[in-house]
């Protein structure tokens, strides 16, 4: 059978490609490495549920903690337009790294499942990671199991996020309500 590495980014983006896999006869192995995902409470909780569910469904986990938060804010303020491109690079480069050393004959990754992320970078980065390490990089366009995975994970009362994971995605859920607050006049509270 063959061994297939797979990155994952949550448990609840797991779900349906844990599924996919399997029914093709593919046994995936987790690899939780996420220095993009910040605050720390965030982190904690996205790995813990991971590592929760993993058991649950028999899917044997690698989890290389990297709580990367000063280092991912240094790679990507000068230039946050496009930071998603670092972030999808230093998780599938090390995943790809990752699968080589330790034998796997390929390696993918959850974040095919999201149709929120630029799915031909992702893919691009991928292949160059495989190239780069020597495995190859298993393609699977798991978008069309999103919605049926996410409403496992909510039956299943995984722990649902509401934003990519960097702390600047989390601030672009609330610019509309901070703009919207910034036009309103000055307060004063007195005591």
């Amino acid at each position: 059978m063959e061994k297939t590495l797979m990155h994952v980014c949550c448990a609840p983006c797991s779900v349906s490609c844990i599924t996919t896999l399997r029914q093709e006869g593919i046994e995936p192995v987790g690899f939780w490495y996420n220095p993009n995902i910040h605050p720390y409470m965030e982190y904690a909780a996205r790995r813990d549920c991971l590592v929760d569910y993993a058991k649950r469904v028999g899917m044997s986990l690698y989890v290389q903690e990297d709580y990367g938060l000063r280092d991912f804010c240094r790679a990507v303020c000068d230039d946050m337009d496009h930071r998603c491109g670092y972030c999808y690079g230093i998780r599938l480069y090390a995943a790809a790294k990752f699968a080589a050393e330790h034998g796997f004959d390929s390696f993918t990754s959850t974040l095919f499942v999201s149709p929120y992320q630029d799915h031909e970078k992702m893919k691009e980065i991928a292949e160059a990671a495989g190239r780069m390490y020597g495995v190859e990089f298993l393609y699977r366009d798991f978008r069309t199991g999103f919605r049926e995975g996410q409403a496992i994970a909510r039956e299943e009362q995984l722990y649902m996020q509401k934003y990519c994971g960097c702390v600047f995605s989390e601030g672009e859920r609330y610019d509309k309500k901070i703009q919207r607050d910034m036009k309103q006049p000055l307060k004063f509270f007195e005591n």
